[in-house]
């Protein structure tokens, strides 16, 4: 049984391979289907289709696995949201590609929201887990700001407010219907989310 206790950094690994990539996507679908105590390194490795050798040897503990896990998910959803920022070629553009974004993210099960909230339990009593979450979520606030400054210098949006804030908002807008979703997951949203939208259009004209 892998504890929560603070790490102890290993040696990094080469993570660019397919079997690393299969076990990172094998930990994602576990967390959100089992949580994270549920996610062992026996079951991973199973649905990796990998031993439990090779799983140590790529990432030593879960802590590290699940910071990959983290890490993953914030670089996809950071590209995802500076297209969408890119593409854009106005205010109800950009919305609307947000909340598509946001639909996949949120999708039948909402499997990343809910690895990511567990990853924030754990932070609670994980100092390393805690830093690595912080880090990755001030590097999506970050891609977000720096997409919206682009668009309004380039004329294509007209922000309200700083950049940074209207990032910070418009993430805060994100998290606060996903805690809705998942506290009540026969909640249809999409009046929330109707609500969200008009929030949102307050900062971009």
């Amino acid at each position: 049984m892998e504890a929560a206790a603070a790490p102890k950094r290993a040696p990094a690994r080469e993570l660019s391979g397919e079997k690393a990539t299969r076990i990172v996507e094998a930990m994602r679908a576990s967390v959100a289907e089992r949580g994270i105590a549920g996610s062992t390194f026996d079951v991973v490795a199973r649905e990796a289709g990998v031993s439990r050798g090779l799983l140590h040897y790529y990432f030593a503990t879960k802590e590290r696995l699940l910071v990959e896990v983290v890490r993953r998910e914030t670089q996809v959803r950071g590209r995802l949201l500076h297209q969408a920022v890119a593409e854009a070629r106005g205010a109800d553009d950009l919305i609307a590609a947000l909340v598509r974004s946001f639909e996949d993210l949120l999708g039948e099960g909402s499997s990343e929201g809910v690895m990511f909230y567990e990853l924030l339990t754990l932070a609670q009593r994980n100092d390393g887990i805690a830093t690595e979450l912080a880090s990755l979520s001030r590097t999506l606030r970050l891609q977000l700001a720096e997409a919206l400054a682009a668009g309004s210098a380039s004329g294509v949006l007209e922000l309200r407010a700083d950049p940074a804030d209207v990032a910070s908002f418009l993430l805060a807008l994100a998290d606060g219907v996903m805690i809705r979703r998942m506290s009540e997951p026969e909640l249809d949203v999409r009046r929330l989310m109707d609500q969200a939208t008009v929030a949102a259009r307050a900062l971009l004209a």
